[in-house]
């Protein structure tokens, strides 16, 4: 094939693939973030055991994970312009979407955490005197976070990868970083070779760690 990967040496790294990688790692931080935040909050209204904040949440849930991601990504680079009468540009765009997206993965992570804690828990509180909000705050989340903590940091690991869906709206992340420097030298297989293995090696090296936790939460139960 002919391959020749000797451009690696120049800046390339450095001037093309370092300001995309950086703003894959926001995304990744900031929406697993706001994910967790509401999709914790989704989980709480879904659990809450009234209709009326139940099936809103379920149904936000069910049509986010039912949807393939780009095609969220599409729409709200597309359609919230026309909404806004103003363009909210790609990279904030991809921040918002990924954040709502992934609540509802992290939402459904969550009940599961929350449901995983023995009732005898929630019974004990309540026996303290304390509250519905109390009880969730100090006793049941606490414990919920503890258990679903590795599963966590796996769909945080496969959101990292699904930052390279931003390609559709023109984001500059990570793989764009690669692209553009695959058409500047005009080495666009080497490129996206070298961007494959960089994807495996940060996302296998997170697998390992998240492998290691998971073995030393088991411990300590």
């Amino acid at each position: 094939m002919n391959l020749d990967f000797s451009f690696l040496t120049g800046p390339v790294l450095v001037d093309y693939v370092s300001k995309g990688f950086l703003f894959s790692i926001q995304l990744t931080l900031v929406a697993m973030i706001g994910g967790i935040v509401l999709g914790t909050l989704l989980a709480l209204l879904r659990l809450s055991g009234k209709p009326w904040l139940a099936v809103p949440a379920a149904a936000y849930v069910n049509t986010m994970r039912s949807v393939p991601l780009v095609m969220v990504i599409l729409w709200f680079f597309l359609l919230v312009p026309l909404l806004l009468g103003r363009t909210l540009g790609a990279e904030l765009s991809a921040i918002v979407t990924f954040t709502l997206f992934e609540a509802a993965y992290y939402s459904e992570i969550m009940r599961a955490g929350i449901q995983s804690v023995p009732r005898g828990q929630v019974y004990a509180s309540q026996a303290m005197g304390m509250t519905y909000r109390q009880s969730m705050t100090l006793v049941v989340l606490p414990q919920a976070f503890r258990n679903m903590l590795p599963v966590l940091l796996t769909q945080t690991i496969v959101l990292f990868q699904d930052t390279s869906l931003v390609y559709a709206i023109g984001a500059y992340d990570l793989l764009k970083g690669f692209e553009v420097a695959g058409k500047n030298f005009n080495r666009p297989v080497e490129t996206y070779l070298v961007a494959a293995v960089f994807y495996f090696t940060i996302s296998f090296s997170l697998s390992m760690l998240v492998k290691r936790l998971q073995a030393r939460i088991a411990i300590i139960r």
